[in-house]
C-alpha cells in the first residue's frame, strides 16, 4: 500500500534532486523545474486600471492575481496586488506588459530583475581586503567593549581582556568579529565618538595584525568609522541604516568598506516606544532597499551591501517573531540577509528566561530557523556552538 504525501521542494536545487531521483530524462527536468517553482510577488499600491490588466494576464497565462475588493470595478483608487504563478508565468507576463501603459512596462522590468535575483543570490559578500564566500553561512563574532551591553557588559573592557577574548572567538570558528563600543540595548544611553573611539580604537590596533578574520565595527558614526577602517577594520555594522549620520557613507565608499544596514526606528532610548506598524514586513523591506539605494548613491558597491532586519529594534515581541517567520521574503531582496538574535531579550519573554546567557538553546532555534529561511551570516555571542547550529541547518537544506 502506498501513502500519498506533500513534498517540501524549497529551492530549485531540491526540487532537480528529486526529480533525478524519480528517473526523470533531462529534458523533462528542465520543461518541469519551471512549474515547480511557485511564485507569490506583492506589488504594493497599484493603480485600479493596472490592476486589472495584471489580473487578467495572470488569468490568461494560468496564474492569478490577488487584489482588493472593489478593484474590478475601480471603485478603489489603488489595491496591492498579489501576483501567484510560476516563475515561467511570470516571465511570461513580463513580456505582455511591455506595450501596455499606466507604468506596467517598468513594472515588468522591476519584476523580471526580481525573478533574476531570486534564481542568482549573492554568492559572496565585498570587504575593503577581501571577498567572503557565502557557500555556507558566516558566523559572525560579537565583542562587546562596553560597560552596558545587556549580555556580557563589563567582560571585555580592557584592552587586554577584549584581545583573548577576540582571539578565543576566532579560535572557536568565528568568520567575522563585530566590535562594539556603544551599547545599543533598549533605553541605552548616546556617547560622544571620542568616548566610543577611546574603547574600540586600541582594540582594533592591537588586533589588526593578529587575526585572520576581517574586523567588523558596531557603529553609526562616520568619524569612529574612518578612524576604525583606516586601523584595519573592514566592516562597517551601522544599526541606523545609515540615518543618523549623513557623512557616514561617504566614509565607507572611500575605504570601499563593507557594509551591514540596518532597521529600526529611532535612537535605542526611544526605539522600544515605537513598535507599532501598520505592515511590519512592508516598512522593513522599504526601509532597508531605501538604506541600500543611499549607500549605491554614495558610491558604495551593490557587492559591499548586507542588510539586517534588526531583530529586538523598534519591535515588540509579536514584531520578533513575525520577522522570523517572515525571513525568506527578505532574503530575497538581491543583498546577503544578516540576523542577529543572540541571547535577546524576546527569548526570554518567550522561553522565561531572565538572564540573558541563560538563553543558549533559544538563540539555537532561531539561529537555525535564519539559517533554513536563507540568512547568510548569524550574528552571535557563542561562536562554537553556534556555528555548529548554523551548519547544520545548512547542511539539512543543501545537502
Amino acid at each position: 500500500m502506498s501513502f500519498v504525501r506533500a513534498l517540501s521542494l524549497t529551492s530549485p536545487a531540491a526540487a532537480q534532486k528529486e526529480l533525478e531521483r524519480i528517473g526523470v530524462d533531462p529534458a523533462g527536468i528542465v520543461r518541469m523545474l519551471p512549474k515547480l517553482e511557485q511564485q507569490a510577488l506583492l506589488v504594493p499600491q497599484v493603480r485600479a486600471a493596472a490592476a486589472n490588466i495584471l489580473k487578467q494576464e495572470m488569468l490568461s497565462l494560468g496564474g492569478d492575481a490577488a487584489v482588493a475588493r472593489g478593484t474590478v470595478a475601480c471603485s478603489v483608487s489603488s489595491t496591492d496586488v498579489l501576483l501567484i504563478g510560476t516563475r515561467k508565468q511570470l516571465l511570461l507576463l513580463c513580456s505582455k506588459l511591455a506595450g501596455q501603459p499606466f507604468g506596467l512596462k517598468a513594472l515588468a522590468l522591476e519584476i523580471a530583475a526580481f525573478l533574476k535575483t531570486v534564481q542568482h543570490p549573492p554568492a559572496c559578500w565585498q570587504t575593503s581586503r577581501r571577498q567572503l564566500s557565502l557557500e555556507r553561512p558566516l558566523i559572525m563574532g560579537i565583542l562587546n567593549v562596553t560597560p552596558d551591553s545587556f549580555s556580557d557588559g563589563g567582560c571585555y573592557a580592557t584592552i587586554e581582556k577584549a584581545v583573548e577574548r577576540a582571539l578565543q572567538l576566532e579560535a572557536e570558528g568565528a568568520d567575522l568579529l563585530d566590535i562594539g563600543g556603544e551599547s545599543t540595548r533598549p533605553g541605552a544611553p548616546l556617547i560622544s565618538a571620542e568616548h566610543e573611539l577611546s574603547r574600540v580604537l586600541p582594540v582594533i590596533e592591537a588586533l589588526a595584525n593578529r587575526l585572520t578574520i576581517p574586523i567588523s565595527i558596531d557603529t553609526w558614526k562616520s568619524s569612529v568609522a574612518e578612524a576604525c577602517l583606516s586601523a584595519g577594520a573592514e566592516i562597517i555594522n551601522d544599526i541606523s541604516g545609515l540615518n543618523f549620520d549623513p557623512d557616514l557613507a561617504a566614509v565607507v565608499a572611500r575605504h570601499q568598506a563593507g557594509l551591514v544596514v540596518m532597521h529600526t526606528r529611532g535612537t535605542p532610548q526611544q526605539m522600544q516606544q515605537d513598535t507599532g506598524y501598520a505592515d511590519l514586513l512592508s516598512e522593513v523591506a522599504a526601509s532597508l532597499l531605501q538604506s541600500a539605494a543611499t549607500a549605491r548613491a554614495a558610491g558604495i558597491t551593490q557587492a559591499q551591501i548586507c542588510l539586517d532586519p534588526g531583530i529586538g529594534f523598534a519591535k515588540d515581541l509579536h514584531g520578533n517573531l513575525e520577522l522570523l517567520r517572515r525571513l525568506p521574503e527578505l532574503a530575497k531582496l538581491g543583498y546577503p540577509l544578516l540576523v542577529g538574535t543572540s541571547r535577546k531579550a524576546f527569548i526570554g519573554r518567550v522561553l522565561q528566561r531572565e538572564v540573558a546567557a541563560d538563553r543558549l538553546f533559544g538563540t539555537a532555534a532561531t539561529v537555525a530557523h535564519a539559517v533554513t529561511s536563507g540568512a547568510r551570516i548569524v550574528r552571535v555571542h557563542d561562536v562554537q556552538a553556534m556555528r555548529d547550529v548554523a551548519l547544520m541547518a545548512h547542511a539539512i537544506n543543501t545537502r
